[in-house]
């Protein structure tokens, strides 16, 4: 019997770590919203009330580009509708992107934004954006998606430029075959 105590120590051990395991995967969430709000990834957005109330800044200009890409392999034909504007920190700004289905399915698509250089991610505030929800295309649809936006009259002096761009996925097409079926029968 002298290896029960160390099976005994194992499986405090393996509970333990089923425990921790547990309570990080729960952390994660918050975690992950707050390393999204400081980096800008995943597309946080301000609230459009609070650009109402700031004074825009008249006498500084800052140029926001925009970059569309595709992931590899997806049919889609995407791109900002214009490549770059500037923009006074504080004023509310609107801009789009166009995307085209050029397949002969139905596609769901969904973009994922991220901002350069990353200190600026905090001061970029989209109070629309496409990159919010997906997007549902049928067969060689194309749309202008727009993007309302605003610079925080905060972001530090230094940064004159500001980089948004966007990734466009195709989620499986099995699923949006399946959505597809969901939405005609409706």
């Amino acid at each position: 019997m002298t290896g029960k105590p160390g099976n005994n120590a194992l499986v405090g051990k393996l509970v333990l770590l089923t425990i921790g395991m547990f309570g990080f995967g729960y952390l994660l969430v918050p975690i992950y919203d707050v390393f999204c709000e400081i980096t800008g990834l995943g597309g946080r957005t301000g609230d459009q009330a609070t650009a109402v109330a700031m004074q825009p800044d008249l006498d500084r200009l800052v140029t926001i580009e925009f970059i569309a890409s595709v992931n590899q392999g997806a049919p889609w034909d995407f791109r900002p509708t214009v490549s770059h504007m500037q923009v006074h920190p504080g004023q509310m700004y609107r801009t789009s992107f166009f995307a085209q289905n050029q397949s002969d399915e139905f596609l769901v698509g969904h973009a994922v934004p991220s901002v350069a250089p990353g200190q600026a991610a905090r001061y970029l505030q989209k109070t629309e954006c496409f990159c919010f929800n997906q997007q549902d295309f049928n067969a060689r649809e194309s749309k202008d998606m727009p993007v309302v936006f605003f610079l925080d009259p905060e972001i530090p002096e230094h940064v004159d430029t500001v980089t948004l761009s966007y990734t466009f996925f195709a989620r499986d097409r099995l699923a949006a075959a399946g959505q597809d079926a969901s939405i005609t029968t409706k």
